[in-house]
């Protein structure tokens, strides 16, 4: 057991928890069967593993697992499941089937896998989908030997640690070699039509771990890992944990953290603040949550409603141009009455907040993208680690594909493969350069395109 990414055990009572519906559907060997209960509770993603496109055709998300070839990893797993005998077995297979779904996963991002399926190799969504099919295995296995919801819950966090590359984050040592730890989110706004959607934060995050970067200094290695789309994960620490354990290592400390999410329609956004509120938006769990961004327990962190990046955003700046253009957002919300959050309507502004003011949004809206940011870098700052430069990048909206009933496009892959380089190129400027000093006003913003800028960024309701 890798017990750096395994000191998790606040998710066990959230796996015990979550929301649930009973669903058939996952890819199994027709003589293992027998030992899943179809009628037993799964979570509200696991059900969208049924979902077709309006217009028909197969279940979307076992198609994309299929046509990627991870089909074979969610059917070899389901019969080694049926086939194990111990608790102490399940937990090894546990383990290996999601450290191994998230190195097959990188490695056809990379090219290292050539043999695997027939999709554009960058696309994000088969590892989310086959993640899913193999926790509705675990979920509704009915193993020979006595399983308890605590146990079973145990599974499920061996095996998502695994499957996110939470539990490989251990950067490498070496006084030459410079670090960065990077994350992503899986695809989210699945109902619907769409469940074809996908995310190109995640595909950024199979795209670069384990890459090494040259820079002018030496080279930088990059270890990734990928966040759901789920409030209750947060509150259970999972920013904290993958951060944390990074942070507290001093030989393989990264110098650098960036977390990534898709934002606004056609460009890119270095955000210049984070916020401690939640907008209410729903997750993947059709879950909404409203309110401040609660304390992570077990972790120093100070008690502040903006939190400003230090990412060397000037340096990142002047990067080559690429596919899209990229922004210094300065924009923010507070809500008009200090002693009343969440009432009246929030005051937008690009200059600075000012003490006593309660957050209503970062730059970045006030959803888990915000949090993210702000969950890693309240962190950063609580451990006393100003010299780590941390911050937010938003990636251009993806799109879908143009036809409304394909899975995939060449359009759609070629915004895939621009927005990906595009992070390297933003990244690689980013390594050249020092943690920034706070910036000035943008010159002529007003409230209005201030509000204008936050409201563009998915899931924020002001």
């Amino acid at each position: 057991m890798k017990t750096p990414g395994r000191r998790w055990g606040a998710f066990l009572p959230l796996l015990i928890a979550l929301p649930v519906l009973a669903v058939p559907g996952v890819a199994r060997a027709e003589g293992a069967r027998a030992c899943f209960d179809d009628s037993a509770a799964i979570t509200v993603e696991e059900k969208r593993l049924t979902a077709t496109m309006p217009s028909g055709g197969p279940a979307v998300g076992p198609e994309l697992v299929r046509l990627a070839g991870f089909d074979k990893l969610v059917s070899d797993f389901t019969t080694r499941l049926c086939a194990t005998k111990t608790a102490l077995r399940a937990e090894k297979l546990a383990e290996t089937a999601g450290d191994g779904l998230w190195r097959t996963a990188v490695d056809r991002a990379q090219g290292r896998r050539p043999d695997l399926g027939s999709i554009d190799k960058a696309d994000d969504r088969p590892l989310y989908w086959a993640r899913l099919q193999m926790s509705k295995a675990l979920r509704q296995w009915t193993p020979r030997f006595p399983l308890s919801a605590p146990a079973r819950a145990g599974l499920l966090k061996t095996f998502d640690t695994g499957a996110r590359g939470l539990d490989d984050s251990r950067l490498p040592t070496g006084p030459k070699l410079r670090r960065v730890l990077v994350s992503g989110f899986d695809p989210f706004t699945l109902n619907g039509a769409g469940v074809r959607i996908a995310n190109p934060s995640g595909a950024a995050a199979l795209h670069l771990d384990g890459k090494v970067i040259q820079t002018p200094t030496g080279p930088a290695q990059v270890q990734a890992v990928s966040f759901p789309v789920v409030w209750s994960y947060f509150d259970a620490g999972v920013v904290e944990a993958a951060y944390g354990q990074a942070f507290r290592d001093r030989l393989r400390r990264p110098e650098l953290i960036m977390t990534i999410s898709q934002g606004r329609p056609g460009r890119f956004d270095i955000e210049r603040w984070a916020g401690a509120w939640r907008g209410g938006s729903p997750d993947n769990l059709d879950e909404p949550v409203r309110g401040p961004v609660p304390p992570a327990a077990g972790w120093p962190q100070p008690d502040v409603q903006f939190i400003e990046t230090t990412l060397p955003y000037e340096k990142m700046l002047a990067a080559p141009a690429g596919a899209y253009q990229v922004q210094y957002n300065q924009a923010f919300c507070v809500w008009p009455d200090s002693t009343k959050p969440g009432t009246g309507t929030a005051v937008c502004r690009t200059d600075a907040p000012k003490p006593g003011e309660i957050a209503a949004s970062g730059g970045g809206g006030n959803y888990l993208s915000n949090e993210s940011m702000y969950r890693s870098n309240r962190l950063r700052t609580g451990l006393g680690l100003d010299g780590i430069a941390g911050g937010h990048l938003h990636t251009p909206v993806l799109g879908t594909p143009t036809d409304p009933s394909a899975l995939t496009d060449a359009d759609f892959e070629a915004r895939r493969a621009a927005i990906s380089s595009q992070i390297v190129s933003l990244l690689t400027a980013a390594l050249g350069g020092s943690a920034s000093k706070p910036a000035t006003p943008a010159p002529g913003a007003s409230d209005a395109s201030a509000r204008a800028d936050v409201l563009a960024t998915p899931g924020t309701t002001l």
